[in-house]
């Protein structure tokens, strides 16, 4: 079953990425090789339901999941429409056993599933859609001409846009599974307000990190699973006590996020991100054990400050038009020379700073709001009106059919 699942992924993803390296490898020493004439159609949402077959295939293996003997069942576990071109990824325990339920209409459910589809609306065609012009003209830039913070800011409007295409997408996927009676787990949880890159990595795309760290980076560092799936909030590079015997972690780390950076694209710009985020995780695993024999508190909010800026500037290979042009822009980013060397309209680096304090400002009143709500629902009920009308409307302004979402290409 993993064989047949990989392979598939391979043929269709990796197999010209793979063959068009061999022959330039092949050419550097003398040998002319042409590529291959193929025109390989990527299927819709191939990446992650073929994820979720192999959760499914691994988890029956290790005892933790009963086979699902109703192949409809199983069929509509793995091709579950809401969810199945960009996540997030479903394991069987989570939504098998909600399928054969049949539950009973709610307005709870109509108003929870509406609420969340308007959210993720406004996230993508309000926020979103309207970052991305000025993220693509930025990086139609040639990569030279940037100055130090061209691509600092170019990194936070990505990072941005990103954030909310993806999360976006994911808030109208569970909207939509929960207007059916089925919960979906969370897959992002405010994760430009982490404190470290493994918090980050709980924070971000939830479910695809526990996905790699359960099935992929356990395994590799010789972890014998128990009989209970570990929680999805565990984070790629977090600990966890299993018995067998140990391979090095820091080995398995960096081959992990390598595979993951491919996993995203047929690129070496995304191998490259991967790589980044390993040394990010093994650098704060060094400091971590120094701090420790120093007697260090490590300050929350430095912490913060640190892990934002890194995490933005990691997103500039995500999104570089070659491997090149992300080494060049990471060059100019640390170098203070070129810093008075502006290439952008003014107005976009206002733009990127007042997104920013907007995005911290709505954390704080987020969690402000959840505890006084907690203690006072009733006061909230004309605040959460006039909030999802003004939603509705601005989705209603905005909305233009033809931009899709990021994660699609994956």
């Amino acid at each position: 079953s993993i064989v047949l699942n990989l392979g598939l992924l391979f043929f269709f993803k990796y197999l010209l990425f793979f063959s068009d390296n061999i022959i330039s490898l092949a050419n550097l020493f003398g040998l002319e090789w042409n590529s291959p004439a193929l025109n390989i159609i990527l299927p819709l949402g191939i990446s992650f339901y073929t994820f979720q077959t192999m959760s499914y295939t691994i988890d029956v293996y290790r005892r933790h999941q009963k086979p699902i003997k109703d192949f409809s069942l199983y069929g509509c576990y793995v091709t579950f429409f809401p969810q199945l071109v960009a996540g997030p990824i479903l394991r069987a325990s989570e939504v098998v056993d909600q399928l054969v339920t049949k539950k009973k209409f709610t307005l709870d459910m109509l108003q929870d599933g509406l609420k969340r589809i308007l959210y993720g609306l406004f996230l993508k065609v309000v926020l979103a859609d309207n970052i991305a012009p000025l993220v693509d003209d930025g990086f139609s830039i040639e990569a030279m001409q940037y100055g130090g913070l061209d691509v600092w800011t170019l990194a936070f409007l990505f990072g941005f846009q990103i954030y909310f295409d993806f999360a976006g997408y994911s808030h109208i996927a569970i909207g939509c599974a929960r207007l059916m009676g089925i919960d979906f787990p969370e897959n992002f949880n405010f994760p430009y307000a982490a404190r470290s890159f493994r918090d980050f990595w709980r924070r971000w795309h939830i479910s695809l990190s526990s996905w790699i760290r359960d099935y992929l980076y356990l395994p590799l560092t010789g972890a014998r699973m128990m009989n209970t799936i570990s929680s999805s909030e565990g984070g790629l590079g977090q600990e966890l006590n299993t018995d067998g015997r140990k391979r090095s972690k820091d080995t398995a780390l960096f081959l992990t996020w390598g595979i993951m950076g491919l996993w995203h694209g047929a690129n070496w710009t995304f191998v490259l991100w991967g790589l980044y985020h390993s040394t990010m995780i093994y650098a704060e695993r060094q400091l971590q054990k120094l701090w420790t024999k120093l007697n260090i508190r490590w300050n929350k909010r430095i912490g913060w400050m640190v892990t934002l800026s890194l995490a933005m500037l990691g997103w500039i290979p995500f999104r570089a038009q070659s491997l090149n042009d992300a080494l060049i822009m990471f060059g100019k980013a640390f170098n203070p020379f070129t810093y008075l060397q502006l290439t952008m309209r003014e107005n976009v680096y206002l733009i990127t700073a007042l997104i920013t304090v907007s995005v911290i400002l709505t954390y704080e009143i987020d969690r402000i709001g959840r505890k006084l709500k907690s203690e006072n629902s009733l006061a909230f009920i004309p605040l959460h009106v006039m909030k999802y009308t003004t939603i509705m409307l601005l989705v209603y302004i905005f909305f233009r059919p033809i931009s899709q979402f990021i994660y699609f290409q994956f």
